[in-house]
């Protein structure tokens, strides 16, 4: 971050480090068209779109330097099948088929890349059509297979991301993922993972997003509480099935240009179509802004896993410890893990703000580089975030109820040691 982005900055993080996060409705279902990338700060991100969780779209000028821009496009904007088959021809992939349902989703397998690329060809010159459906390759872990590979930097806009910088740590996972499907491949209606923020850039090709304002898909929910699986399907119109969907607001719409980057605000519901035959970058990512949010997801997790198996309570000595694995079977985590992975998060800013970095370090591609390069108020602003949320975990009852002597330092260590690393930083 240049000095005057850090100066101007200042003032941000103190005005937002107590402010609240909620639903925001759009007039008019607008969204700002960010063209220029020289005269569009961070600080402009993070004091108009994340802090008040609203969407907006990158111009390509955003993404013209990245390699998947050059290399796996073909002159006149079509994917270069050579190309990405000469480079990850022997991958396996997940593929999903778009016609048929599976719950609230489609269903997956595994399949070879070169298999999926031979299908794609085979499906554009049948005009579009397949016995097999029509099928999309998502949330394929590129980067984490192929780290070599000059594929996208990630902008310094999303780089505060706390999902990936934990995952990288514990070397189990991570949230960015590449998609690849035909025209007419599209996403069923959702939120994020965690209810956390996503960036999606276009490679090649156009979407079509329809999205839902953070509590909007209350209005769509059936007489049962359940979610549509395709948000345009004529049945939302009976009464009889979805009460309230009369009281929705229309969606907002975009149409996602090659090269241009969608930000996805936290807990927006969204639908999405592929208009061309379309590669994709995603990210899902959670930080200072919204990580009360991803909280307050999982404890209305839980909240409907124990309803779902209350009836055995009584008779189940672990039932909380099930509840929690059941939780984390369906989320991805756990109120253990959360625990550690605010942990992770709040010592990599205590490190920065207590030992700084050397230039061999700041060099290096490391989320203390990334903290680093954000400056001290943000690293500060990002503590007081995760007191805030750890605080309330610690005094929630469900986690009180765990066996926490396995967990290194105990929390009300941990917070003693957030609360000083601020004021120190405040000094």
């Amino acid at each position: 971050m240049d000095r005057a982005t850090f100066a101007c900055s200042t003032a941000f993080f103190r005005d937002y480090s107590s402010s609240s996060q909620g639903a925001f409705c759009l007039p008019g279902g607008h969204v700002d068209f960010i063209e220029k990338v020289e005269s569009f700060t961070y600080s402009d991100f993070f004091r108009d779109y994340l802090i008040p969780n609203h969407p907006c779209v990158f111009s390509a000028k955003f993404t013209e330097d990245w390699g998947s821009r050059r290399n796996w496009v073909t002159w006149d904007g079509k994917p270069n099948f050579d190309h990405l088959l000469q480079k990850f021809g022997e991958a396996v992939v997940p593929v999903a088929n778009c016609d048929v349902k599976e719950y609230n989703s489609n269903p997956k397998e595994q399949l070879p890349f070169k298999e999926y690329v031979k299908y794609w060809k085979e499906y554009i010159k049948n005009d579009y059509r397949s016995s097999r459906g029509c099928l999309y390759l998502k949330d394929w872990h590129l980067s984490r297979a192929f780290p070599e590979q000059d594929v996208y930097t990630t902008p310094v806009y999303f780089s505060s991301d706390w999902l990936n910088e934990y995952w990288d740590a514990i070397a189990v996972d991570d949230y960015r993922f590449v998609y690849m499907g035909p025209k007419g491949s599209w996403t069923p209606f959702h939120a994020d993972v965690f209810r956390s923020y996503s960036w999606s850039a276009n490679i090649c090709g156009r979407k079509k997003w329809l999205l839902y304002p953070a509590g909007q898909e209350e209005y769509l929910k059936d007489r049962h509480g359940n979610l549509p699986f395709d948000v345009t399907a004529p049945s939302l119109q009976d009464r009889s099935v979805y009460p309230r969907y009369n009281q929705s607001q229309p969606p907002v719409e975009i149409v996602q240009e090659a090269g241009e980057i969608v930000f996805i605000p936290s807990g927006w519901h969204h639908q999405v179509y592929n208009l061309e035959d379309t590669i994709s970058i995603n990210h899902n990512w959670v930080n200072g802004c919204n990580v009360a949010i991803m909280w307050c997801f999982l404890q209305d997790e839980l909240a409907a896993v124990q309803r779902e198996i209350n009836e055995w309570k009584d008779p189940m000595d672990d039932w909380h410890l099930q509840c929690q694995l059941i939780m984390k079977s369906c989320t991805g985590i756990d109120y253990k893990e959360f625990y550690n992975f605010l942990k992770v998060i709040a010592e990599n800013r205590i490190s920065v703000l207590e030992n700084g970095l050397d230039d061999e370090a700041l060099a290096k591609n490391t989320p203390k580089a990334a903290i680093s390069t954000l400056g001290m108020l943000h690293a500060v602003f990002d503590l007081k975030r995760t007191v805030k949320v750890l605080t309330s975990l610690s005094a929630n009852e469900d986690f009180k109820k765990l066996d926490l002597t396995s967990l290194s330092p105990p929390p009300e260590a941990l917070l003693h040691h957030l609360k000083a690393a601020i004021d120190t930083a405040l000094l």
